[in-house]
């Protein structure tokens, strides 16, 4: 970690942290359900792995009376935002989840929406396993094998369009969308015991679809063309995804445990 920054390695793009805070009820969602299957007795400490505007941040915060909460999030805007809401009730780090620098020192790791954007799951599993003290918990969700399917289809058919047919496109595999098989087998490899990783489809429509889809999915699309383009595309993308438009989320759930010193 860097004395003069607080940074723990390089961060990624960032997002318009203020409209993500807005328009994520589905995030929250998903990470409600998260935090009902992290067992807790109130005085832990946890490392909330990408946590974003921090909207779950607080929900976990509220589960932790006496405990401690560290948040990391490569984005500086969202670490930003996350302090805007939370203070100094939580120890915020912009950093890279693959470079933790954190040796034992979490007794549970959650994560919520974040780990479908890190391209190396197995150097992940490996510094959240080295995060956790001996019977640490890691309680998860991220996008599955198949996740958005027909919202990716949509992107690909707006490309088409004559307006877009010359813009620079992101490089194939700007997500990672694992399925349970090869996620169980890393999570394995990196040392976790007691895995548990299975699938659930989460359809979903958005409060605000333009603004969720230029803040939520989009960026990496929207950050290669003129910001001219940058309304006509989003418009083309809901269009094709109906009326309301429906993002076919599809969340790949973890559970793992860290084996006791004694185990």
């Amino acid at each position: 970690m860097s004395e003069a920054t607080g940074e723990l390695g390089s961060p990624t793009r960032d997002w318009d942290a203020a409209v993500y805070d807005r328009v994520a009820d589905p995030q929250e969602a998903w990470g409600r359900e998260v935090l009902e299957r992290l067992p807790l007795r109130g005085e832990e400490t946890v490392l909330d792995a990408g946590c974003g505007s921090g909207r779950v941040t607080e929900l976990l915060l509220e589960r932790l009376p006496l405990g401690r909460v560290i948040g990391v999030d490569s984005a500086s805007a969202m670490i930003e935002r996350a302090r805007e809401r939370l203070g100094d009730r939580v120890d915020l780090r912009v950093g890279d989840l693959t470079e933790l620098p954190l040796e034992g020192e979490v007794d549970a790791v959650f994560s919520n929406a974040v780990f479908h954007w890190i391209p190396d799951h197995e150097r992940l599993f490996v510094r959240l396993h080295n995060a956790l003290r001996p019977g640490g918990r890691l309680a998860a969700q991220c996008g599955a094998k198949g996740n958005v399917a027909r919202v990716r289809e949509a992107i690909v058919a707006a490309y088409a369009e004559s307006d877009f047919s010359t813009v620079e496109r992101p490089p194939r595999g700007t997500w990672n969308f694992a399925g349970p098989e090869e996620t169980e087998a890393r999570l394995q490899a990196a040392g976790f015991e007691a895995v548990e990783v299975w699938v659930t489809e989460r359809p979903s429509t958005p409060s605000e679809p333009h603004a969720f889809l230029r803040t939520c999915v989009l960026g990496p699309h929207l950050e290669r063309m003129p910001e001219t383009l940058h309304p006509r595309f989003v418009a083309s993308v809901a269009e094709r995804l109906g009326e309301p438009p429906v993002f076919d989320y599809v969340r790949l759930n973890i559970a793992a445990r860290r084996p006791s010193a004694s185990g």
